[in-house]
């Protein structure tokens, strides 16, 4: 599961592995227009100097590593224009990103991504319902982060798998405000009793995202792995995924955490709900003697009827028109699914002409 970066690294072999390399040299090896769904969750340049105490004086095990000091705001620009701009050069025409990241540094972030000609689609607030607290009480309790969703350019034709979303948040349109808890508990990985990283997210997070802006088989990237949350979701839910990490005991804490996350039944993993039926129209079920012309269709009470006639449209008194056309006037709506309002009667029950439909789709 681990390859150790080469001179030579094959797009191949990098697929559903976590590399061990900085991401700019590494991205360098993947093809033009070739990744589905980017995370980014790149240092935050949190500019801490002095170390944080809680008030009964025990240390706060915050961000300290060297990975996110940058000795000025240009420095830190510099890297995140670099970074982007390959992450642009990689991502497929139908792609999209996601970058993570605190007050710190989402707004330069963001400038930067806009700079470069990517099309912001949502910024979410992923609201920390266990957020660590203000000690110094010194300021507001910092209880969420922002990322940033963003297609390649403003013409891109991106993955959204939004009836689903919707059906997952209970049949509301889920929206840019997401309660999620900090990553804790048994999920947090931890060497000798200590956070293995200060940054770790939760599956929760990427759960969601990989399931609402990619399909089974995309592949996905993660430039900075960490300890590979981004990966063992997308290893579960199907996808292809390639992780990139510069430091060595990350890598090693992905490669076990990949060998223990299985992948879901494919029958799991299916997007029912963002299947397009097939188009069919009413004179279909003439064609083919579903209905023959001089039946009656009848509303679901019965109360109103109208003519089938040889052509494929109804007659209705001495109006015609299709079956949405004329189910919308009987209704004095401007418009109606004709499909779900008529029936026919097949000897004392009455059959919805959408059965018939279905029906005739399988057959053809």
């Amino acid at each position: 599961m681990i390859e150790e970066q080469k001179e030579t690294l094959k797009f191949e072999s990098m697929l559903n592995n976590i590399i061990l390399g900085d991401s700019m040299e590494v991205m360098k090896h993947i093809p033009d227009n070739s990744i589905d769904l980017i995370f980014a969750d790149p240092p935050y340049n949190l500019q801490l100097e002095n170390d944080l105490y809680r008030p009964n004086e025990t240390k706060v095990n915050g961000v300290s590593e060297e990975w996110d000091k940058f000795k000025s705001f240009k420095d830190y620009d510099d890297f995140t224009f670099n970074w982007l701009s390959e992450c642009k050069r990689i991502l497929k025409k139908s792609g999209t990103i996601w970058v993570i990241g605190s007050y710190h540094n989402i707004f330069r972030v963001g400038k930067i991504m806009q700079d470069l000609g990517y099309w912001i689609l949502n910024d979410i607030i992923w609201i920390k319902t266990n957020p660590m607290p203000n000690f110094k009480g010194t300021r507001f309790n910092n209880a969420h982060e922002t990322l940033i969703w963003a297609s390649k350019d403003k013409e891109s034709k991106y993955t959204f798998n939004y009836k689903t979303t919707k059906s997952y948040n209970d049949d509301l349109q889920m929206r840019s405000d997401w309660y999620i808890p900090i990553c804790q508990g048994e999920e947090r990985i931890k060497f000798n009793g200590q956070k293995a990283h200060p940054t770790q997210k939760p599956e929760a997070l990427l759960y969601r995202i990989i399931n609402a802006t990619s399909k089974p088989s995309d592949i996905i990237l993660d430039p900075f792995a960490g300890t590979g949350t981004t990966l063992a979701v997308a290893k579960k839910l199907g996808r292809y995924f390639i992780g990139i990490e510069k430091e060595k005991i990350y890598v090693d804490v992905c490669k076990e955490r990949l060998s223990k996350a299985t992948v879901f039944q494919q029958q799991l993993l299916d997007y029912p709900l963002e299947i397009k039926p097939k188009r069919l129209p009413f004179g279909s079920l003439i064609e083919n003697d579903y209905i023959k012309p001089g039946e009656y269709l009848y509303s679901q009470n019965e109360k109103y009827k109208a003519l089938a006639l040889a052509n494929g449209t109804l007659l209705y008194g001495d109006k015609s028109g299709s079956i949405h056309k004329i189910s919308a006037m009987i209704l004095n709506k401007p418009a109606n699914n004709g499909w779900t309002f008529w029936y026919v009667k097949r000897g004392n029950r009455l059959i919805s002409i959408n059965d018939f439909r279905r029906e005739l789709l399988r057959k053809i």
